[in-house]
C-alpha cells in the first residue's frame, strides 16, 4: 500500500483542495490481488487504490470510455511472423498503467482509506485528480491516448487495420512492430539497435519494466527457440479445471455426445449463469 501511494504521489495523480460548491466526490477503496506466474507460483502481492467509478455520472464526470485493445488476429500475427522469420519477441510491462493518462474532466475524489491527511489545515480536503486512476470510467481511454502519443513521438506509425498496433521501417529490410493490450506490450523486430532505443524511450516516459523475451501473454505460454515459437495454454486449462473442481477428471476425445439434441424446457435453469458464461 505504501508503494502504491508513493507511485501515486510521484506521478502527480492529485492535489488536496477544498471541495468546490456544487461538486460531488467519487469514493475509493483498496483492492488486494495475488499475482501468479505461468508456473502457478505466487509472483507478488499487490495493493491497488481503485476509484468507485460506478458513482460517476455520464456527460458530467465522463464522456467517451471506449479503449482499443489488440484484435485476436493481430495477436496471432505477432506469434506467426516471428516464428516464420526467426525474429525475437520482447515483452514490456507498464507499472500502474492507468495512472499515466491525463484527465480532461474535473473530478474530485475522497482521500484514500488509511492515508487521510491529518494536518491542522488538511481537514475536509479532497483529491482533485490530474491523472486517471483505476476504476474511473475514462481511465482506459485516457491511458491509450497517452501511450499512443508517446510511441508516435518516437516515430512509430499506427496501423490502419488495428489501431493498437504500431510499426516503423528504419531502413530497407529493417522494421519494428509493437502491439499493446492494456498494460502488456509485445514487440518484435529485426533491428536490434532500434529496439534498444525504443525501450529507452518508453523507460523515459513511463514506469516501464523490461520482462525480456515473451513468456506469458493473455493466458498463453510462449517458448522461443531457433526452430520457431511454441505456444501452450496449459496453465489456462488447469485454472478452468480448478475453478470447476475437475482437476482429477480423465481426459477423453469427445467430452460430450455430438448428436445430443437440447430443448428449451429440457432441464432447470442453471443457478449461476455468470459462472457458466465465464467458463465458456
Amino acid at each position: 500500500m505504501i508503494d502504491e501511494m508513493q507511485a501515486l504521489e510521484n506521478n502527480g495523480t492529485w492535489e488536496l483542495v477544498p471541495l468546490p460548491p456544487g461538486k460531488k466526490i467519487v469514493g475509493c477503496r483498496w483492492v488486494y490481488t495475488v499475482k501468479v506466474g505461468p508456473n502457478g507460483e505466487v509472483d507478488r502481492l499487490k495493493a491497488r487504490l481503485v476509484a468507485k467509478g460506478y458513482t460517476q455520472v455520464y456527460s458530467l464526470d465522463y464522456c467517451d470510455i471506449f479503449s482499443l485493445v489488440a484484435k485476436i488476429t493481430s495477436v496471432r500475427l505477432f506469434l506467426v511472423m516471428p516464428a516464420m522469420r526467426h525474429w525475437p519477441l520482447h515483452q514490456l510491462d507498464i507499472k500502474n498503467v492507468f495512472l499515466h493518462g491525463d484527465l480532461k474532466e474535473e473530478i474530485y475524489m475522497e482521500q484514500s482509506p488509511g492515508f487521510v491527511a491529518q494536518g491542522k489545515y488538511d481537514l475536509g480536503l479532497v483529491c482533485k485528480l490530474h491523472r486517471s486512476l483505476y476504476g474511473l470510467k475514462q481511465s482506459p481511454r485516457a491511458w491509450f491516448g497517452k501511450f499512443s502519443h508517446i510511441v508516435q513521438l518516437f516515430g512509430l506509425k499506427r496501423s490502419e487495420a488495428d489501431h493498437s498496433v504500431f510499426y516503423c521501417h528504419t531502413s530497407p529490410g529493417k522494421c519494428v512492430y509493437l502491439m499493446v493490450y492494456v498494460d502488456d506490450i509485445v514487440i518484435t523486430e529485426n533491428d536490434a539497435t532500434k529496439i534498444v532505443q525504443l525501450k529507452e524511450h518508453l523507460f523515459n516516459h513511463s514506469q516501464t519494466k523490461d520482462l525480456g523475451y515473451l513468456k506469458y501473454f493473455l493466458g498463453v505460454e510462449v517458448a522461443q527457440s531457433g526452430d520457431g515459437v511454441v505456444i501452450s495454454q496449459r496453465k489456462y486449462a488447469l485454472d478452468i479445471l480448478e475453478e470447476t473442481g475437475m482437476q482429477n477428471c480423465r481426459p477423453i476425445d469427445s467430452p460430450m455426445d455430438p448428436n445430443l439434441k437440447f430443448m428449451a424446457d429440457q432441464s432447470e435453469v442453471y443457478p449461476d449463469p455468470e459462472r457458466y458464461r465465464r467458463l465458456v
